[in-house]
């Protein structure tokens, strides 16, 4: 497995634009899932631990997809961090910022990727020397207005916004220069994973990728 640095995530989400958001109830969904996203020009999962599959679903989505880039998501303690990393996640993303799993992950040198959505919280991941953040909940946390407000005292940081994004507003989202990346999971919703609807689910990742990318 190759290891990344946080400089070289950053310019592969940059490149992909688009992070899928993932929840399987069945570990083994994530095989046909991957496959979809791959071939459909969406090489990268966020993997999250909102359920008991996920540890298992990095596992096999590394294991059959050695190329793919891994998130695991929704990490919000140190156990998960280790089997994260131990399944073969290529980073960490947080809902939120919480200092001690921000530097369980740093001295583990395991790129983290924390949630923050007000300056208390942008100013506690600059002090920890991060500078590429999750604004998590986007659009609930006041959207492209919000984002633009903290850039004014903020210009160096990295978002990656999530969080109410959609086909709709995700343009809006990535013309702002400072966002590497958006987080959505319209395109891989909890029910068509369940309903196995992968021709649907190719047929919205092609339809995301052509809207971001052209």
């Amino acid at each position: 497995m190759m290891t990344y640095t946080t400089a070289q995530i950053i310019e592969k989400l940059q490149q992909l634009k688009v992070v899928p958001v993932i929840a399987v109830e069945q570990a083994e969904d994530i095989l046909p899932l991957v496959k979809t996203l791959s071939e459909n020009g969406l090489p990268v999962a966020e993997i999250t631990f909102r359920s008991s599959a996920a540890e298992r679903a990095i596992r096999l989505a590394r294991q059959h997809y050695p190329a793919l880039l891994i998130a695991a998501g929704t990490v919000s303690t140190a156990e998960q961090v280790v089997k994260a990393q131990n399944a073969g996640a290529d980073f960490v993303v947080t809902a939120g910022l919480n200092p001690a799993i921000v530097k369980f992950c740093q001295d583990l040198n395991f790129p983290i990727i924390p949630g923050v959505n007000n300056p208390m919280s942008i100013e506690a991941a600059l002090s920890m020397g991060i500078n590429t953040v999750k604004f998590f909940p986007a659009e609930a946390s006041g959207g492209i207005k919000m984002i633009k407000a903290l850039l004014g005292p903020y210009g160096n940081l990295q978002l990656m916004p999530t969080g109410g994004i959609s086909l709709n507003n995700i343009q809006e989202y990535l013309a702002i220069e400072n966002i590497i990346a958006c987080g959505g999971s319209w395109f891989v919703d909890k029910s068509l994973i369940q309903a196995k609807n992968w021709n649907e689910i190719g047929r919205l990742v092609r339809e995301v990728v052509a809207c971001t990318r052209s």
